[in-house]
């Protein structure tokens, strides 16, 4: 990185951050709370303000939000008629699924290979330390430009919606000319990257009856409807012969137009086994950025071990369809919902249920924030130009504050480059990532101020 003193300054933090990234992955804040304490996200959200606190923000709150967790706000006032810039990140994780699995504690930071695992340590805890960095090299070189706005979500990887709703009905508070959202990530280490698009989501549980109880399938098999198969046929019409999604009335063929993913690296990326092919049609970007995808994430049935010989009377699974950027997810609710009704074999009774939806975002790449963002990238990551790349996960959020603030600027950056590995077991961050947008993001808000 080519010397300026703020990189200088971010630079000799790089021990501190990694102290303070080490404290807070040790709380197991994961916001589900039948599974791990609620003194754990209380204790991670409290290290927050105590750190907003310690920079001299003003206002730090601990926010209740309707979904029973807690999220963190505080203001650092910057020169009168200063713009205004909030700062996302939230500190709530993935639970960190067979611990086994992990070489090392999923709790503990650990360095290993030139990388920082733990988790939270790109999703997003990580996004919480580059915002302490980017501010406090600002503040040993000059001063903070703007004013800043800091949220720290508490329940995000639940998708409950405690912030979203908490916003709404406090429509003031998050108010700022732009917004940046640390919950993101670089194409690949080393690119930088701003994420404009976004899919949204819904959820969908399904149920089939078609028996009054459970019947001996030698007797009873070959006639008696079985609500298992009527399942297995309803799950396997969301999908054409080779994969695409297709859910009737939803449009599987748009375009993506940006930076593109190759094949190769993809199938290395998503760890595809050899001899096995990837789905759908068109680009890997088309598919993974610009189209809907439907997963199965669970079914009710009888596990192998202790099966017997019986027609099933009811099935159910989960249903997740990632929704495009363009779409409604309302209605794409809708259509999905519509296609497993009609789509349910031999008269079987069918119930579906919507548990959860996020909206699909889209942002405006034209606007001053984006060039201010691209020249502060062009710094840290010298000889790289800003890349737009989408993303087909969800951050509802994004449409919320986009819905409350329509003047806003939204981008979207971040440490979840594919080798983090987030909500897997042995996630990590690279700290050269971790050093380099902390500088970006510095620089941004300089830039964005004299803009």
């Amino acid at each position: 990185m080519s010397s300026n003193p703020v990189a200088e300054t971010v630079a000799s933090l790089m021990p501190r951050a990694k102290e303070e990234l080490t404290e807070l992955v040790a709380f197991k804040s994961v916001a589900d709370f039948g599974q791990f304490p609620r003194s754990e996200s209380e204790g991670a959200a409290r290290w927050i303000a105590e750190a907003l606190t310690a920079e001299g923000f003003q206002d730090v709150a601990l926010l209740d939000t309707p979904d029973g967790t807690q999220s963190v706000y505080g203001y650092l006032p910057g020169p009168e008629g200063a713009k205004t810039v909030l700062l996302y990140a939230h500190y709530d994780v993935q639970p960190p699924l067979d611990e086994a699995g992990w070489i090392t504690p999923p709790f503990e930071l650990t360095e290993r290979d030139g990388r920082w695992y733990g988790r939270g340590t790109a999703d997003c805890k990580g996004g919480v330390i580059m915002h302490l960095l980017a501010l406090r090299a600002l503040k040993a070189n000059g001063g903070v430009p703007v004013h800043v706005k800091v949220i720290a979500e508490g329940s995000e990887e639940q998708g409950t919606g405690g912030l979203e709703r908490y916003a709404e009905e406090h429509p003031d508070l998050l108010a700022a000319d732009t917004i940046v959202i640390g919950d993101a990530g670089n194409f690949r280490a080393g690119l930088p990257t701003v994420t404009t698009t976004l899919r949204g989501m819904t959820l969908v549980r399904v149920q089939i009856d078609t028996l009054e109880g459970n019947l001996h399938s030698g007797q009873f098999g070959g006639a008696a409807p079985d609500a298992l198969a009527a399942l297995i046929r309803v799950l396997d019409s969301l999908r054409a012969q080779d994969g695409s999604t297709t859910v009737e009335g939803l449009d599987g063929e748009s375009p993506w137009e940006g930076l593109s993913y190759d094949e190769e690296q993809f199938r290395k990326d998503a760890k595809v086994l050899d001899g096995v092919e990837l789905i759908g049609s068109g680009s890997v970007a088309d598919r993974i950025w610009a189209r809907p995808a439907v997963t199965v994430l669970g079914i009710d049935c009888p596990p192998v071990v202790g099966a017997t010989p019986s027609v099933q009377a009811s099935a159910r699974a989960l249903i997740s369809l990632r929704v495009p950027p363009g779409v409604d997810a309302v209605e794409a609710t809708k259509l999905l919902q519509a296609h497993l009704e009609t789509r349910t074999p031999w008269g079987a009774r069918v119930r579906t249920e919507q548990i959860g939806q996020g909206q699909p975002f889209r942002a405006d790449t034209s606007s001053p924030a984006y060039a201010a963002m691209a020249d502060a990238m062009a710094v840290a990551y010298p000889g790289q130009e800003m890349n737009y790349a989408g993303q087909g996960g969800s951050i509802p959020l994004c449409n919320t504050l986009a819905s409350l603030y329509p003047g806003a600027e939204i981008l979207l950056i971040g440490l979840s480059e594919p080798e983090a590995q987030i909500h897997a077991v042995n996630e990590s961050v690279s700290p050269q990532e971790l050093e380099r947008l902390s500088v970006a993001e510095a620089l941004f808000l300089r830039n964005y101020a004299a803009s």
